[in-house]
């Protein structure tokens, strides 16, 4: 995943949009940048920020910054924001989302004229170059914009800051929040609404999707009203959602809560001595689940956040696991001879809940009753890059489903396994369970995780768990 942070301010937006921009770093792996307006026309600084925190990184950089015109991100792969000279002026570009027919949308890019892109280190182009230069097609940008919306599969939210103000454009189905802050001094625009409130800004609106709007310190301009139809990722709420945010309404740490509390009406034959959760999502639905249960809640192992935040900073999957292992630390005098019932977000290739419920054992737990905030993931996602899955049978479920049933599982058996009530699920998470080793294991359902969530499902992407678009 990505995140930004956009500032349109009276006064300089500098520290505003540090902060703002430092409050997404849980969502990021790889590149960040800040790109600021002033009497000195653009400035830019893009870091590395793979090691080290995003603000160690920037916090030199803050004095050759000024202007009150400001946008930032936290990028998972390339390198923003960009610095754009066209036909349509100067412009600093970022954005969120990915692109499923980038090589397609090249190939047009030149046969419409466009000689090269610049290859990235990883290989491949940068996406944000390319949608600039899609945007530069057209005869204005919010043309520009409306023709990215069109042709791009997958999702793509997009800010574009210029010398007079920024534009921010929600992707056509709205499967990424764009949330518009106001206080005295202008306005802001953020991925995740909790990182404007320590800043002084109050909740503006939501954007909707497909919704442009021209963002100025003294307003907010409509130049594109929301579309109907939206898909909003479930997985904001139940994973890598902050819990001090809230999309559309619904706040992150009391759906998690709900989960937790919906998850506990269908355990009506377990006995544990505590209910706790995989740091740092799983907690909330822990909370949620004892309180409901009045099991205690307890905290059989911490994590450890000064040098890893999250299990995914690292870009290679097996650096990954050994963190994810090494970043929890047992306490002893809370598993030992105990009966556990774990709750973690999601299990996606099911490694680390295996090694954490492995050393859960080795510290002497009696039972490790595991309990997922939501259903088993079937499908690698599609339209956000929040999963690094080089193919579907990363997933567990999938490699399960293969040794079940041989190569070339049709679309029907697919959605029979997805279904809780059906033989073919039931055997799967049994098989999982053994694998893992977990005294008892049940998924959170779908139909139960969208009540948590409180949304219509027509206005949730389930892609994962159901494979409908």
């Amino acid at each position: 995943m990505s995140g930004f942070f956009g500032v349109a301010s009276k006064k300089s937006c500098v520290l505003d949009l540090f902060f703002g921009t430092d409050y997404h770093s849980h969502l990021g792996t790889r590149r960040a940048g800040m790109a600021v307006y002033g009497k000195n026309g653009f400035n830019r600084a893009i870091h590395n920020i793979e090691n080290s925190p995003f603000r160690t990184k920037f916090d030199k950089d803050l004095d050759q910054f000024e202007g009150g015109l400001g946008i930032g991100c936290i990028s998972d792969f390339e390198s923003q924001p960009l610095l754009v000279h066209s036909h349509l002026g100067s412009f600093a570009i970022t954005t969120v989302g990915r692109i499923n027919n980038l090589e397609e949308l090249k190939e047009s890019c030149f046969q419409n004229g466009m000689t090269h892109f610049f290859e990235m280190s990883t290989g491949g182009i940068n996406p944000t170059e390319l949608v600039a230069a899609l945007i530069n097609q057209k005869a204005s940008l919010v043309e520009g914009l409306r023709y990215v919306q069109d042709v791009v599969e997958g999702s793509m939210s997009i800010l574009i800051l210029t010398k007079s103000g920024i534009y921010c454009a929600r992707d056509k189905v709205g499967r990424t929040p764009i949330i518009i802050g106001e206080k005295e001094t202008g306005y802001c625009a953020t991925f995740e609404s909790s990182a404007f409130l320590n800043l002084g800004y109050h909740h503006y609106k939501d954007m909707g999707p497909g919704e442009i709007l021209y963002m100025t310190p003294n307003g907010v301009e409509v130049k594109q009203e929301a579309g109907e139809e939206m898909k909003i990722c479930s997985f904001l709420w139940v994973y890598y959602g902050y819990p001090t945010s809230t999309y559309e309404g619904v706040n992150v740490e009391c759906m998690r809560n709900r989960c937790g509390e919906i998850l506990s009406t269908r355990d009506t034959n377990v006995e544990v001595d505590s209910v706790a959760g995989v740091p740092d999502s799983g907690i909330a639905h822990a909370v949620g689940y004892s309180n409901a249960t009045k099991i205690p809640f307890s905290r059989p192992f911490i994590k450890y956040t000064p040098t890893w935040p999250r299990s995914f900073m690292p870009t290679s999957q097996s650096q990954r696991n050994m963190i994810a292992k090494m970043k929890l630390i047992p306490v002893q005098e809370l598993i030992k001879d105990k009966k556990l019932l774990l709750i973690d977000d999601s299990i996606v290739r099911g490694t680390q809940l295996g090694e954490t419920t492995d050393f859960l054992y080795q510290s002497g737990a009696k039972e490790v009753h595991v309990r997922p905030a939501c259903p088993p993931i079937m499908y690698g996602c599609k339209y956000l890059n929040f999963s690094r899955s080089s193919s579907e049978m990363d997933l567990i479920t999938r490699r399960v489903i293969k040794d079940l049933e041989g190569e070339n599982v049709s679309d029907e058996v697919l959605k029979e396994y997805a279904d809780p009530d059906s033989e073919r699920y039931q055997n799967m998470c049994e098989e999982i369970r053994k694998r893992s080793k977990f005294t008892s294991l049940r998924y959170h359902r779908l139909d139960d995780m969208i009540e948590s969530i409180g949304l219509p499902k027509c206005k949730l992407c389930t892609y994962c768990w159901d494979g409908e678009e």
